[in-house]
């Protein structure tokens, strides 16, 4: 049996069709009831015309119907898409047409915008209105109501023969230039990002009934806090994996600490999922005020992906919550898993700076300029990468394609996103951070994720992104752009780099700072680079 996302997903309903699947605020269904209404709503589609290969917009704030939909239009062998809710009109012209959406569902609140965008996306011709409380007017874009597009079809599952090799498409980026769609077949994105392959012994799944047969045979599944907005792949897949092993998935609708600590004691939840620093501050920051104000006693692992978990939150994360465990993983859209660390109280440092240093994941390595698969222990920094189940490529960007997807010289195909690393003696990865933002200051590379590690544990810094500017002698000096915790008693350059100074070399020092009100981020907590480089630039009168 292959290895097709609806058909790992309806295993796991057929094995465990009364437990629980998903919880968003007041909604909870069970798998069956979870089946029933993603089946309706395939249905629905499937009389619209709507079926293999079209590509199903999906633009929403966290719902139980966005994980709905996203199972729909696999179930009738569609390709859902996320939207970023934070798009604005031509951001969402530019990616309506190049997903070429025939479809979409969408938050009630939305309505206005995509009637602005509609007449310019003329492929788009059918839309379905998730209910938010809003009171726009859906009639006005033609869009059907979520009731009455699932009230009137059938409860039985599409009889649509899948496979393995149907595609899924995430869009990522554009805090660098629009999004690219990355597409992967199911099965290989199972492998890379679904549970097909364990974390921990990096054995792979041989047959597509094992998960649900972890599922019938457990009597006590999990229950996963998803914290990112579904629109990002960390929260789709930190969903649908746990989906797959018959475990219960909860949402909160829009992030806040409170929020998640609420979800949490309400519904006994065991581990987490965060994308690392911007979700992890105000929640240690919250939980340090009111310490006593939830029970997290359920909680044992927060796992956080996609971007830097500094090990200084880290460490006042686990003073609050002694009995966790954090597990830091390293990938991407394009990659898949690369790796993981397991952490507890006091192994949260970095060794020779960067980013964490992780088990590598299967199929992971490190290249050399030349594509060379690098031997352990060299200590010569090259580019992460990770072979086996990749991507296809990007959606109708052959050029990019050919940049990110190469074939090394060892004749192997391998993902190559950008991140630089070192592989180290035993056979662990460090991640050093992305080539895109390096900071070249005089011939000497520093990646700004390891001076804002440190940064970050200064006492007056509540959040920074560190970026290269212009410099006459040096091409390129580090600037630190600080949102600071009292924008009265901001920290001065000097205390900066005395900071740094035991923790980081001379050259890596920031040179310059820049004080904002705030730290530009996108909904799943990346650093906004472009928007850092050109208040920098701007603040210090710099071309």
């Amino acid at each position: 049996m292959g290895f097709n996302i609806a058909d790992l997903f309806e295993r796991a309903v057929d094995a465990v069709p009364d437990r629980t699947a998903v919880v968003c605020g007041d909604r909870s269904l069970t798998f069956a009831e979870f089946d029933a209404e993603s089946n309706r709503l395939a249905n629905h589609l499937l009389s619209e015309g709507i079926g293999t290969g079209d590509h199903i917009g999906i633009y929403a704030q966290n719902s139980v119907e966005w994980l709905i939909a996203m199972i729909a239009a696999f179930k009738v062998r569609g390709v859902p898409i996320n939207i970023n809710f934070r798009y604005v009109e031509d951001e969402l012209v530019y990616l309506f047409d190049n997903a070429d959406l025939v479809a979409l569902v969408h938050d009630r609140g939305y309505v206005d915008r995509i009637a602005s965008v509609t007449e310019r996306v003329p492929g788009l011709r059918h839309l379905v209105t998730i209910e938010d409380g809003s009171d726009a007017d859906p009639a006005t874009i033609g869009s059907v109501a979520w009731a009455d597009a699932v009230g009137a079809a059938s409860t039985d599952r599409p009889q649509v023969e899948r496979s393995g090799d149907d595609h899924y498409v995430l869009y990522t980026g554009g805090t660098t230039g629009m999004p690219k769609g990355v597409v992967w077949r199911h099965e290989d994105v199972f492998y890379a990002l679904g549970g097909g392959v364990d974390a921990y012994t990096n054995e792979r799944i041989t047959h597509g009934q094992e998960l649900a047969d972890k599922a019938r045979a457990s009597d006590a599944p999990m229950v996963a806090l998803n914290t990112p907005p579904l629109m990002h792949g960390a929260a789709q897949w930190g969903s649908l994996r746990f989906l797959f092993e018959g475990n219960t998935v909860v949402f909160v609708r829009n992030f806040s600490p409170e929020a998640v600590f609420d979800a949490i004691e309400a519904n006994r939840v065991t581990t987490i999922v965060i994308t690392g620093d911007a979700m992890a501050r105000p929640m240690v920051e919250t939980l340090a005020e009111q310490p006593d104000r939830w029970d997290l006693s359920s909680l044992f692992v927060v796992s956080s992906s996609a971007v830097v978990f500094s090990p200084s939150l880290k460490e006042q994360m686990l003073d609050l919550l002694p009995d966790i465990i954090i597990v830091d993983a390293i990938g991407s859209s394009e990659s898949g898993m690369n790796g993981m660390v397991v952490q507890t109280k006091g192994e949260t440092a970095t060794h020779g700076g960067g980013g964490p240093t992780v088990k590598a994941g299967r199929d992971a390595a490190v290249l050399d300029d030349d594509l060379n698969p690098m031997e352990p222990g060299t200590g010569v920094i090259g580019k992460l990468a990770r072979g086996g189940n990749i991507p296809v490529g990007y959606y109708k960007d052959p050029v990019k394609t050919a940049a990110t997807f190469v074939t090394a010289a060892d004749g192997n195909r391998y993902a190559v996103a950008g991140d630089f690393a070192r592989l180290e003696a035993d056979g662990t990865i460090t991640l050093l951070g992305r080539g895109s933002v390096c900071i070249n200051s005089g011939g000497e590379k520093i990646f700004p994720e390891e001076v804002e590690g440190v940064l970050k544990a200064h006492p007056a810094v509540y959040d920074t992104i560190v970026v290269g500017v212009p410099d006459d002698r040096w091409g390129q000096a580090v600037c630190a752009v600080v949102q600071p915790r009292d924008l009265e008693a901001p920290p001065s350059l000097a205390s900066l780099a005395d900071h740094c100074r035991s923790h980081l070399a001379g050259y890596k020092l920031p040179r310059h700072l820049v004080l904002t009100d705030e730290i530009v981020r996108s909904p799943s907590g990346k650093p906004d680079y472009p928007w850092a480089s050109v208040l920098a630039k701007e603040e210090l009168g710099l071309d």
